[in-house]
């Protein structure tokens, strides 16, 4: 008997599958949530809440971190083959982490509203779209190919670092060069090497953020360091893993 007859004698099972069709849609759903998210952090910012506005790409962030685990659980790809929840992601992704961000940066006087500024936040654009647009962005090992277009931590910690417009821009042109760089940075939630590490750091690190985040505008010192220890790790260990596998495959040229 064929698995197509065997599911017509039991209807259970048939509702069970569109049961799981419609949890697969949903996911689709719970992506789609961050653009309306990364519109609200737009308004917020427009009207110099920048709190709410962080908080709206603090919301997005949840929700990118949890929507692939999803996915892959309910096998959405197969489910509902005919709708590319990878271009959602990274419609979305590109409005929450860079959009969102650049304009908040431009309205908080992060990026000063001068046409050099103005010229700034274009080349972030400019090098957000190519790193999105990478085929290889995401590498096979699961390792983010270039700097990872995080700008809404970025203009987070500019804003509450406020260390001046010199500091921002210095900082914005590196980790825009670096996004054309391919340099191999840790997918916190897919890399294998030292996951059990970094995700044990990334959970202590969200919750200090969050409290951070309700804390706006207040800024707390202690509260900072400990969050910002997270990306000054994150880096490090990226370019330890990355130094790594050059090292690796330096050593199987030889042995060849």
């Amino acid at each position: 008997m064929s698995s197509r007859a065997a599911a017509e004698d039991f209807p259970g099972a048939i509702t069970r599958e569109r049961l799981l069709t419609i949890c697969a849609w949903g996911v689709h759903l719970y992506t789609g949530l961050g653009a309306a998210l990364g519109l609200l952090a737009i308004y917020y910012a427009a009207i110099h809440d920048y709190r709410a506005s962080f908080l709206a790409m603090g919301v997005a962030t949840i929700i990118d971190s949890s929507d692939g685990p999803l996915a892959r659980l309910l096998q959405v790809k197969t489910r509902v083959p005919s709708f590319d929840g990878a271009l959602l992601d990274n419609i979305v992704d590109y409005l929450t982490y860079t959009v969102a961000p650049v304009f908040l940066m431009l309205e908080a006087n992060i990026i000063p509203g001068t046409r050099v500024g103005l010229l700034l936040a274009c080349f972030v654009m400019l090098a957000s779209v190519y790193g999105f647009c990478q085929t290889n962005a995401k590498t096979d090992d699961h390792y983010f190919l270039g700097f990872p277009n995080y700008w809404n931590l970025v203009a987070f910690y500019l804003y509450c670092l406020d260390l001046g417009t010199a500091f921002n821009v210095a900082v914005l042109l590196i980790l825009g060069v670096m996004v054309f760089v391919p340099l191999r940075y840790i997918y916190p939630n897919r890399t294998v090497p030292l996951r059990p590490l970094t995700l044990t750091l990334g959970i202590v690190w969200a919750v200090v953020t969050v409290a951070m985040l309700l804390m706006l505008p207040t800024i707390n010192s202690l509260m900072l360091a400990l969050s910002l220890s997270f990306i000054v790790y994150y880096f490090l260990a990226s370019f330890a893993l990355h130094a790594r596998a050059l090292h690796a495959r330096a050593a199987l040229r030889v042995a060849r």
